[in-house]
């Protein structure tokens, strides 16, 4: 069965919204990557970007688009993730907490083009 992961509408805990830091609305996301914002919803339900709503309105972390892109490597950990079980929360909690075996979180990691790392720990969690 195919699923589609759109925005989530359940409500984004204190504790993972602080630790996502920066938060960008679909429009602002669509002008830093100089596309549509319908583009912009293709690629959250495409899994390719990530979105939570923040009071309400579907939002993106800023970490997530570096240099007019989307971070390497963001697509396919967001992927096997999902495919572990976690929902979009609890992947967001889990790429923007510290892990000091790579050294920092995993969103800094794929930043810095480190993104074989990550899916290794994300391989990890389906086991």
């Amino acid at each position: 069965m195919t699923q589609t992961h759109a925005t989530v509408d359940s409500a984004l805990d204190p504790r993972t919204d602080a630790l996502a830091g920066d938060w960008l609305s679909l429009r602002e996301t669509a002008e830093r990557l100089g596309i549509k914002t319908s583009r912009i919803k293709q690629l959250i339900s495409e899994r390719k970007l990530l979105s939570v709503r923040r009071d309400g309105e579907p939002m993106v972390p800023a970490a997530f688009i570096k240099d007019g892109q989307v971070i390497k490597g963001l697509s396919g950990t967001l992927t096997l993730l999902s495919d572990a079980g976690f929902d979009e929360v609890e992947t967001l909690r889990w790429l923007f907490t510290a892990d000091d075996t790579l050294p920092g979180t995993p969103v800094q990691a794929l930043s810095e083009n480190r993104g074989t790392e990550v899916r290794r720990r994300a391989q990890a969690l389906a086991f």
